[in-house]
This record gives structure tokens, sequence and C-alpha cells, in this order.
């Protein structure tokens, strides 16, 4: 097979890119010519310099592909250029099913995301569930509904496109929570909010895995949700502490976390910077939660993944 990757070199791209080559199949990776290429440095994949919404570009790395995956997204909560996440993630995501469309792609696999369920309050949902929240929690839970309204629209003109729906993203180079752990782990972290919420877990290499048996196994115009399980984040940090010896962090209360969010986003706004505390995280922290059963994908695709606990201990290395 040669496959596209768009986004390659990003956490979820390079896992992908690593994966596919593994396998033995040829890959192209889209890149921007800004982009850091550190992550895909030990592999032999072509790579094509262009943004996601230029279709020249698209159309050079698309030639003689087999398999489109499309993990490039903007993914961030807090203080964001809503502009320019919607032109990545909604009009980026119509310009590569509006090329692949047009040069006769076999597959495509669409990267999307649990989010795009809504809060869900609790209720653990399946693929069949419809979305009940009417506003949006954040631009990017915006723009990934948007987007996926408008893959539903290509699959349902034919075209052939999967989408798989991944809960929080793990791995030891994480640029998310992998951080975080890793200032648990060098004894810097003292406090920490939120230890009530559920995350839903997946590694990012089963998470790769998830993407090739969609393009595989995967039927037209479906939905795969991909998570392994959920942990709160008191029960994160009580594993690792029982791994690595070092304390769990504290609890702030909760009134003092949302005072905090109130009063350091203007702050951002105005200084272009990202506060660690926002009134969207808090919103993320407390008030929502998307809870899901992977059951399809185990099912349908055969996907096996690691546990939640594997997934977390290989992702801070303390094996």
């Amino acid at each position: 097979m040669k496959a596209l990757v768009t986004g390659a070199n990003g956490f979820t791209g390079s896992h992908l890119v690593q994966a596919l080559q593994n396998q033995g199949n040829t890959v192209v990776g889209l890149v921007r010519k800004s982009s850091n290429l550190a992550s895909l440095s030990n592999y032999n994949v072509q790579l094509v310099s262009g943004d996601i919404t230029d279709r020249d570009a698209l159309r050079t790395a698309m030639t003689g592909a087999d398999t489109v995956f499309h993990t490039a997204a903007y993914v961030e909560i807090g203080i964001v250029n809503e502009a320019e996440m919607k032109r990545v993630n909604v009009e980026g995501t119509r310009a590569v099913l509006e090329v692949a469309r047009a040069v006769g792609v076999s597959k495509i696999v669409y990267c999307s995301t649990i989010g795009v369920f809504g809060d869900t309050k609790g209720e653990v949902i399946n693929e069949t569930f419809t979305r009940v929240q009417k506003d949006f929690s954040s631009a990017y839970d915006r723009t990934k509904y948007q987007a996926q309204q408008i893959v539903d629209e290509f699959a349902k003109s034919g075209l052939n496109v999967v989408s798989i729906l991944p809960s929080g993203i793990f791995g030891s180079d994480d640029p998310h929570f992998g951080p975080v752990i890793q200032q648990f782990l060098k004894g810097r972290l003292k406090v920490w909010a939120g230890g009530a919420r559920i995350t839903g877990i997946v590694h990012v290499d089963d998470l790769a895995n998830a993407m090739i048996l969609a393009a595989e196994k995967g039927k037209p115009g479906d939905y795969y949700i991909i998570s392994a399980g959920e942990l709160t984040t008191s029960e994160m940090f009580q594993i690792l502490s029982q791994k690595s010896g070092i304390p769990v962090p504290h609890e702030i209360p909760e009134a003092l976390v949302r005072l905090a969010g109130n009063l350091l986003e203007p702050i951002g706004r105005f200084s272009n910077w990202q506060p660690p505390i926002s009134r969207e995280r808090v919103h993320y922290i407390y008030d929502r939660c998307v809870r899901v059963d992977a059951t399809k994908a185990y099912n349908e695709l055969n996907w096996r993944p690691r546990s939640v606990l594997e997934t977390l201990i290989e992702s801070a290395n303390l094996k």
C-alpha cells in the first residue's frame, strides 16, 4: 500500500508513519514548510511541503496513493486563534476530501475525536449516540464537529471515508499530558486540579494500529470509537505514585481554580499568552464529561489495545 499521512510530523502522524513502514508500506507525508521534522528523522518517508488547504500540494502528495490518513489538526484548548483553527480543521479537511475524490484515492481514514459527540453528562455512549449538546465547549469542539459534518457529507455522496474517534491519546512523546507526567516524576508537581475528572485513554501506537485496521476493514461512512478504557486524574497520579514513590499532588479547591481561570483568561488574551488555567480549561476539568464504549472497534476491526494501566506506565517510561 502507498499511503499519504497528513500532519506526518505530529504526535499521532509520526507514530502512524512508523506503524505503516513497519508493515512494509510506502509512506508519503504532508508537512508544513515550518514544521519540526525531528519525529520523522529515523523514517524513510517521502515528504511533500504544503499547507493543509493547498490543493496543489495535496494533489502532489496523493499522486499514486491508495489510502489517505488525515491526522493534521490544530489541537488546543484555552486561548486560541479561532479563525486559524477553523481554516486548518474545517477547510483543511474539506480540501483533503475534495482532492482525494478528484484523484481517485481508494480510501480515506479521518482522525476525528470523541468530542464530536459533545458533553454526554457522564453517560457511556457508542457510535449510535446523537449529540444533544447544542452549543460548543471550545473552538476545537466546534471546528472538529464541523469537520466531521463535512466528512459525513462526503461519505453520503459515495466517498470511501472512515472516521476514527480517539479518546485521550497517550505516549512517551505526548505533547499534552506528557509534560505533566514528566513534571510529576521530577517531583515538581505539587498541586493539581480536577482529580475526579474522567479521561478516556488510548496509547498512540494502538491508535495508529486502529487507523490501519480501519483502512483494511472499516465500512465506508462508519465511525469507530478508539479507547482502551478510562481513569480519573487522581487514579492516574495514584498509579504513577505507586510506581515511582513520588507523592500524589495535592488537590486545589475547585472554587480557587475557577477564580484563577476567571482572572488569568483576560490577562492571557491581552498579552497573547496561554495561561495554565482559563475559563475554557476550567469547563473541561469540571463541567464536561464524555465517556465512550469502543466495543465496535474490538468486534469489527479486531482491534486489541494495551490496557489503560500499560498505556499509562509506558507513557511515563516506568516499566
